[in-house]
């Protein structure tokens, strides 16, 4: 039921469902209460207060462009994203030494992997839904040529290691909250957050550069500025110094366009069988 609704949606123009977007996010700002104190919190704790409004719209379109992004065909959706600096990471890629793409949840983060996948086969990290009935939908719609997808479990990581191996980049969302064991407690905009040390740890293991990205939602529903960011700044030694650069890395580019960072996304919260640091965030 849910896949076919995606595909009728898919089929309206995208400035329409982001103009459809922004209403819903503004519907479920005033309706739902704890949306509403999770997006004003976080917003504020980052110091982006000032964006507040944009950011309750550009939520909404964050979701009402899912249809056009999985289930349109991909050349369409394709033709709606313009790339800037992706020298910077062929550049990168030509090393021969792989790459490890770091995309947040910032802007229209579903619609960089399909665009590197037309450059070089890309391994992507997902994370299983829960839902038997929602997997047809993520996963199917979410396959494409040259992309492949990556379960978040040990059989994941072995994929991504085989893929840097043989030279070819991996990518995932490093302020997704992790499992019991596969992360730390370090700050993201002052206060802890349960955050992956994978990448670090592929990093280490592979000796492959690290490439921020994100894709800035164009007004209009004219479509994605594509931005790839060679990875600057010493990443450390320990899992814990690697999640705190790669947290500072976020921030910063969070703070290039912060109305479309997805503040109501629960990152503060605390997995199941993590113990949480005095002030942590919710329940998971």
């Amino acid at each position: 039921m849910l896949l076919h609704l995606f595909r009728f949606l898919s089929r309206f123009p995208l400035p329409v469902l982001h103009a459809l977007g922004a209403a819903l996010g503004w519907l479920v700002y005033l309706v739902s209460p704890t949306y509403r104190r999770r997006l004003r919190d976080n917003i504020t704790r980052a110091g982006h207060a000032a964006h507040l409004r944009a950011a309750i719209a550009e939520s909404g379109k964050s979701v009402l462009e899912l249809p056009f992004v999985w289930c349109a065909p991909p050349e369409k959706v394709l033709a709606k994203a313009s790339v800037d600096d992706w020298q910077a990471a062929q550049a990168i890629l030509d090393q021969g030494r792989g790459a490890i793409f770091l995309t947040p949840h910032l802007g229209c983060f579903e619609i960089l992997a399909q665009s590197i996948a037309q450059h070089v086969q890309l391994t992507a990290l997902y994370r299983p839904p829960r839902k038997a009935v929602l997997r047809p939908l993520i996963e199917g719609a979410r396959a494409r040529a040259n992309l492949l997808l990556a379960p978040a479990n040990l059989a994941g990581v072995r994929m991504m290691l085989k893929a840097i191996k043989h030279g070819n980049p991996v990518g995932l969302l490093p302020d997704q909250v992790p499992q019991q064991g596969e992360g730390a407690w370090v700050d993201f905009f002052g206060k802890p957050a349960y955050t992956m040390t994978l990448p670090g740890k592929l990093q280490q293991m592979t000796g492959a550069p690290l490439i921020l990205s994100y894709a800035d939602r164009l007004p209009g529903g004219r479509g994605y500025r594509l931005h790839f960011v060679p990875f600057a700044d010493p990443l450390g030694d320990t899992a814990e110094e690697q999640a705190r650069a790669i947290n500072a890395a976020m921030e910063k580019l969070i703070a290039r366009n912060p109305a479309q960072y997805f503040w109501s996304y629960n990152r503060y919260k605390t997995p199941a069988g993590v113990s949480a640091p005095t002030g942590a965030g919710e329940q998971a």
